[in-house]
């Protein structure tokens, strides 16, 4: 059946993700291979000190990417997209979306890249035994607690992004439990929130007098695999204002792009690991057991079918290298040069495989938000250098695509070294690997272990959902997420392997002694430039 067929006969299945600087919809074919596609660029702002996206920036987002989506199916195949097998939403997990009785936000959404929840964090992390990153959901929901913020007692829901938009157009107040991993601690064994651990925090809020109880306000918790619910005819004119499309589509529970990440790489079974490289950047392995301890380095998370996973993540990955990008493209236009912006990443990534391995004493820290893992509450990007310094292009462009691995490669060391997880293999997905050998070798030198990227790496997270969608709707009876992917998915996917040169090894470690001995500079500035 082409293209054309598969759209018009309702077979082609739909993953919309919404990411840090994009909002993405794509469609799949029976073969999961990505057949129509739409974008929607849009950025978070800072308002009153709070990282946020408006409601409006949310609905006009969505219907931009599917319109686009809509005219991309029209334009390839002649044909109006009307419906679809299944779909599914996926979106930057974490963070605060607290409603009313009146189902209308209480103040506005306070995304992951907020790090204004320290205080909640640590009383959390202590209470549980257990560790509770800053933006967490139910860190950020405790933080509002703390400060006696007056929209506490009126809450009603709370959820994530995903969860927010699933809601809008089903009905159905549900989380996919990856996602749901980022709002509370999940016990693997009966995949749902830890019960020990709601009760510890029932009894927190029953001390701060709290009107409520935790599990009257989070959503419920579903596994890969399990109905979500249907678009509704609100939702569907919420999604596309023009009436072409068709209310009834089932909806696979919404995820994280940690768990989408994961679904993309295929690596959701054990000893498996993938790193999500886009604004953040998530270094995720599935365990074969619980950690021995509690490290503030590492989350921990699930698979989107439940399995308990460690997480690195970092705030800070590309933002700033895509800056200096930016710097160098108004450069060649001010010379009089039209240079295609695919081809000046190109020609500045593989410049950095000339630099040396160490930077030659070239520091760069592309901080534009607070680093957790290395105890920074605000984004100060710098490069800075002594006068012995090489500075080249080859160690600029190294020392700024190092930086993107620098807080990760701490959080990773700590799983190795210390925690003693073993990792069969590790593939790399987002932007940052578009460029053909490149980052991916400088990561390969990070982590000190082989590294692949798939085919189609620069666009995980949306085709991830989509693959979400369509093993709810086509697996077979009994059949696990992880067969589901390696034998119908992946089975004749082509990667590329690099293992790490002992001298990139080398010169990456002497890169991140600097890294976080000179951490005090970050936060020097961070006091001074105000």
């Amino acid at each position: 059946m082409g293209s054309a067929q598969v759209i018009e006969s309702g077979k082609a299945v739909m993953g919309l993700e919404f990411g840090s600087t994009r909002i993405k919809a794509v469609l799949i074919d029976e073969e999961f291979k990505v057949i129509a596609q739409g974008n929607h660029d849009w950025e978070n702002k800072l308002k009153n000190g709070i990282w946020t996206y408006s409601e409006d920036d949310i609905w006009e987002g969505l219907r931009d990417a599917y319109a686009d989506l809509a005219r991309d199916v029209k334009d390839k195949y002649g044909v109006v997209l009307k419906k679809v097998a299944s779909m599914g939403f996926s979106a930057m997990m974490h963070g605060y979306l607290a409603f009313g009785r009146d189902e209308r936000l209480l103040v506005p959404f306070r995304t992951w890249r907020n790090s204004i929840t320290g205080q909640a964090a640590e009383e959390t992390t202590n209470a549980f035994q257990y560790n509770i990153p800053e933006r967490w959901s139910i860190a950020h929901i405790y933080q509002a607690i703390l400060n006696n913020e007056p929209h506490v007692k009126h809450v009603k829901f709370c959820t994530t992004l995903a969860g927010f938009v699933h809601w809008k157009v089903t009905g159905e107040k549900v989380l996919g439990i990856g996602d749901a991993s980022g709002m509370f601690p999940i016990d693997p064994k009966i995949k749902d929130y830890d019960k020990a651990k709601v009760a510890i925090f029932d009894n927190m809020l029953e001390e701060k007098k709290v009107p409520w109880k935790l599990e009257d306000i989070l959503p419920k918790v579903l596994v890969a695999g399990e109905p979500a619910g249907t678009l509704t005819p609100e939702g569907a004119a919420l999604i596309d204002p023009s009436g072409n499309l068709e209310p009834g589509i089932p909806l696979c529970p919404p995820e994280g792009d940690a768990g989408t990440g994961m679904v993309a790489t295929n690596s959701v079974a054990k000893r498996t690991g993938n790193i999500s490289a886009g604004t953040s950047i998530f270094g995720m392995v599935v365990l074969e057991r619980e950690l021995k301890n509690v490290h503030k380095e590492l989350d921990l998370v699930t698979t989107p079918d439940g399995s308990l996973v460690a997480m690195v993540h970092a705030n800070n990955c590309t933002s700033d290298l895509n800056a200096w990008v930016n710097i160098f493209e108004e450069y060649t236009e001010a010379m009089g040069i039209k240079a295609d912006k695919n081809k000046i990443f190109s020609v500045l990534y593989n410049k950095a495989l000339e630099g040396d391995p160490d930077c030659c004493g070239v520091l760069s820290y592309g901080h534009l938000s607070g680093e957790n893992i290395m105890g920074t509450s605000e984004g100060r990007p710098m490069v800075v250098r002594t006068p012995e310094s090489e500075f080249t292009l080859a160690n600029f462009m190294r020392a700024n695509i190092s930086t993107a691995f620098g807080a990760l490669k701490i959080g990773m060391d700590i799983l190795v070294n210390e925690e003693g997880v073993e990792i069969d293999s590790v593939l790399g997905h987002g932007g940052i690997f578009k460029t053909e050998g490149v980052a991916q070798s400088i990561l390969a030198a990070a982590i000190n272990a082989e590294v692949s990227v798939m085919e189609g790496a620069g666009e995980g997270g949306p085709w991830g959902m989509a693959l979400l969608a369509a093993y709810m709707s086509q697996k077979e009876e009994g059949e696990k997420l992880s067969n589901f992917l390696a034998n119908k998915v992946f089975a004749n996917a082509k990667k590329s392997t690099l293992a790490p040169k002992p001298a990139d090894v080398r010169g990456f470690e002497e890169f991140t002694r600097r890294y976080a001995e000179c951490i005090e500079i970050e936060k020097k500035a961070i006091e001074c430039l105000k």
